[in-house]
């Protein structure tokens, strides 16, 4: 049962009264999946001006109306040109992606502050950050022209560790199971993310560190290929999981 904090003791008498009552089933656990409530960014209940109810199909709108202001003073920043169906699909992916992983982030029983400022900030925790790790290795590819899985299938890949930044990349990369395992006994999406941010901070350490098309042989520039292309994975599974696709670039 999914309800906010404040119908914790109503799930625990109802819980103790069917386990009295013998009337839980054998093998079936009873679970109350408490959430914190959504405040405003004065602290207060999340309310819109004339008190109502704010309804999350306003929210989405407003999400995606600032993130294609922001992606479209970027393409101006950087003298990109991209078409309206680019702008509008990257505009839709992110804005909705920034509400969703807001939401998610937090620890499930403690109230957290909307803010759309933090939530489509670039960066820190929030989805553009992750989704923008995993466009920047899309645009590794892009200039690499190599396709590392097919090599790796073929047995033609090997992982080299030249660097520390790159031991630490793969350290966390295998971490995952645990995590799952972590989400499934405590029932906190939140584990997800903060993993996830781990990992997208990590990967722009290597990254800065590490050259990965300009590599000092082609063996190790394949090995981190590697590195990118099994971090994008994680990257593209993980927010697979919390509902959130993923985009070639932002």
């Amino acid at each position: 049962y999914v309800t906010d904090i404040g119908q914790s003791t109503h799930f625990e008498q109802v819980f103790q009264v069917a386990k009295r009552a013998d009337m839980i089933p054998e093998g079936v656990s009873l679970e109350h999946v408490p959430f914190g409530l959504v405040q405003g960014e004065d602290g207060k209940k999340f309310k819109t001006r004339s008190g109502d109810t704010v309804k999350l199909i306003d929210l989405l709108d407003e999400a995606v109306s600032i993130a294609k202001q922001d992606l479209l003073k970027r393409i101006a920043e950087e003298g990109r040109t991209e078409t309206e169906e680019f702008i509008n699909a990257n505009s839709q992916t992110v804005g909705i992606a920034a509400v969703k992983y807001a939401d998610l982030k937090n620890n499930r029983t403690t109230n957290y502050r909307f803010s759309y400022a933090k939530m489509l900030s670039l960066q820190g925790n929030t989805a553009p950050y992750m989704l923008y790790a995993f466009a920047r290795v899309q645009g590794i590819y892009r200039k690499a022209g190599v396709d590392v899985a097919e090599l790796a299938r073929e047995g033609k890949l090997a992982v080299l560790f030249t660097d520390e930044a790159e031991l630490a990349l793969c350290k966390h990369l295998m971490r995952l199971p645990a995590v799952l395992g972590a989400i499934e006994a405590e029932l906190k999406p939140s584990i997800l993310c903060e993993y996830m941010f781990e990992l997208s901070t990590k990967f722009n350490q290597f990254y800065e560190r590490c050259s990965v098309v300009g590599a000092e042989s082609e063996e190790l520039k394949l090995s981190r290929l590697a590195l990118c292309e099994t971090t994008a994975r994680t990257l593209d599974f993980c927010l697979g999981l919390l509902g959130i696709q993923t985009v070639d670039r932002i």
